[in-house]
């Protein structure tokens, strides 16, 4: 899986536009003061997907695009790997990628992308005031970088991982290039003090 995500950095890196370097801010803990966990999106088949579509469940959402050349990719590798060492613990966490770049992540683009990573991972979009809004509820920043001379860019945004309770409620922000093993204990602790409901029958 290592070397598969390194040979698609690789293309993703040849295959994205030649624009300045985007930079990419980890988020900061004082940055969840003021957090609204809330947005109202669409999934890659254009149906309407709110934060209250996963009650009961935990949220991993990270926002990215998928132009990005090195730290989307990396994140959702890494967002792949959590679930998997997880086990059947993961069935509990929906994983999100959200888009910065609307314009073009379509739905069909975002689909084959996060499913390269992990076919559980869902990537959602909406028009540029929607994408918008849920960036801001989040205190995520982002803006594009243009290339000078032509109508190539980038998109400066901040990156890291952000976690969301069963209830939907903002629990925590995970910074960019925390380790696997780091993020995937604190999960567990997290779940093991909220234990799943009972199964209906």
């Amino acid at each position: 899986m290592i070397r598969t995500a390194l040979a698609l950095l690789a293309a993703l890196a040849l295959a994205a536009p030649v624009a300045a370097q985007s930079a990419h801010h980890p988020l900061q803990a004082e940055e969840s003061v003021g957090i609204n966990p809330r947005y109202l999106l669409q999934d890659p088949r254009g149906r309407s997907v709110t934060n209250e579509d996963f009650r009961g469940r935990f949220q991993l959402i990270s926002f990215g695009y998928t132009y990005c050349p090195d730290v989307c990719p990396t994140t959702l590798v890494e967002m792949a790997a959590i679930l998997k060492q997880l086990g059947e613990q993961a069935e509990r966490v929906q994983p999100i990628f959200i888009t910065v770049d609307p314009e073009r992540d379509t739905g069909k683009v975002l689909q084959t992308y996060t499913e390269f990573f992990d076919p559980r991972i869902l990537g959602l979009s909406g028009s540029p005031a929607l994408v918008r809004r849920a960036a801001d509820n989040f205190k995520i920043r982002y803006a594009k970088v243009r290339e000078p001379g032509n109508d190539n860019y980038a998109v400066d945004h901040s990156a890291g991982m952000i976690l969301l309770g069963p209830e939907g409620e903002f629990i925590k922000k995970f910074a960019f290039a925390t380790p696997v093993d780091e993020i995937t204990g604190q999960l567990r602790e997290i779940l093991d003090t909220r234990p799943a409901p009972p199964q209906r029958r």
